[in-house]
């Protein structure tokens, strides 16, 4: 099971070649036939959030552009817990305090999932053994 970091699933679902770049598709490809991808609760909120605030553009207003992206082969909400809810409060090690990184860390943690992501300090976290994610392919490789 894969959960994407909001920024994953957005450029999946507009077709960014970044997902590309890092290496994702084979593993986006496997998880979608067994349909395996997940998106924590808290990334809807957030790619509300990032389109009010003009932080993204997305083609379509935001309520519309998350049911069409839900709608997607094989991806799936992954629901608020209050195990993921407690998680998130209590992380171990040190995490930043960003709520929505920190639900979907606590997210991939409670489901035992790999998370996909390029963000610098979730990468850094997870050196440390306490998430697990897939590392992004250097250019070159």
């Amino acid at each position: 099971m894969v959960i994407l970091d909001t920024h994953i699933w957005i450029w999946l679902m507009n077709g960014d070649e970044r997902i590309k770049k890092a290496g994702f598709v084979p593993v986006i490809q496997r998880a979608v036939k067994k349909s395996t991808i997940k998106i924590a609760s808290i990334s809807l909120w957030e790619v509300a959030m990032l389109a009010a605030r003009g932080k993204i553009s997305l083609a379509e207003g935001a309520r519309d552009w998350i049911i069409k992206a839900l709608s997607a082969p094989g991806i799936t909400v992954c629901p608020l817990t209050p195990e993921i809810a407690v998680d998130s409060t209590s992380l171990p090690g040190k995490f930043h305090g960003d709520p929505a990184d920190r639900m979907i860390v606590a997210s991939t943690r409670v489901l035992n999932a790999t998370l996909l992501t390029l963000d610098q300090q979730i990468l850094e976290y997870a050196a440390y053994g306490h998430v697990k994610v897939l590392r992004p392919k250097k250019p070159g490789q």
